[in-house]
């Protein structure tokens, strides 16, 4: 009887003992592979995270920058109405403008003009045609000094050109140098032949 109840005792605890191995194995397994498969996820998320690295850094390009030229402005100097030599225009002495004459007349044209410069007139100065009809003129060569502030009587010789009929016109001004010209322009305005007027026709 013992020998019986020993035995199945026996039996039981081989019993228990083969189901917790077993138990124990598996358990075992199990946590074998949630270890693999934690390990496996976490190398997935590190592949998935990480981003591929340039080989090489971008090269900046700048763009060129526009340079506008300088830009330099001249200015003018304003003429001074206290230049050192000047010549003001008073009245004509002879030959108003429009006065008729003949073609070849030889005529004298007088002004009264008046140095109202900085300077006196040196010798040397000339008085010479600057445009019109010369009418043979020659230029005047000044062969005295003309002091500040003096009125004088400016007189030239001149023809009346032939072969032109109407309005002819002489202009001339003072130089202390070839093209150095100052003071105001005198003019001689005179008036040759006949003009003919055209006159107004009534129409048939």
């Amino acid at each position: 009887m013992k020998t019986r109840i020993l035995s199945v005792i026996l039996l039981i605890l081989g019993v228990l003992l083969f189901s917790c191995g077993t138990n124990n194995a598996e358990q075992i397994r199990s946590a074998d592979a949630l270890r693999t498969e934690a390990v496996s996820t976490y190398a997935s998320s590190l592949t998935e995270t990480l981003v591929a690295v340039p080989s090489s850094s971008p090269t900046l390009t700048l763009q060129p920058t526009l340079t506008l030229p300088a830009v330099t402005l001249t200015v003018a100097p304003s003429p001074t109405s206290n230049s050192c030599y000047d010549l003001l225009w008073l009245k004509d002495l002879t030959i108003p403008d429009g006065t008729r004459m003949k073609a070849n007349e030889t005529f004298t044209k007088t002004w009264l003009v008046q140095n109202n410069g900085g300077c006196a007139w040196a010798p040397g100065f000339t008085f010479v045609n600057v445009g019109g009809d010369p009418m043979r003129g020659e230029a005047l060569v000044f062969k005295e000094p003309i002091p500040v502030g003096l009125q004088y009587k400016l007189s030239i010789q001149l023809v009346v050109p032939s072969g032109i009929n109407g309005l002819i016109q002489s202009s001339w001004r003072m130089a202390y140098e070839p093209g150095m010209y100052f003071g105001d322009t005198l003019s001689v305005n005179i008036l040759v032949g006949n003009p003919v007027t055209p006159t107004a026709t009534n129409p048939p």
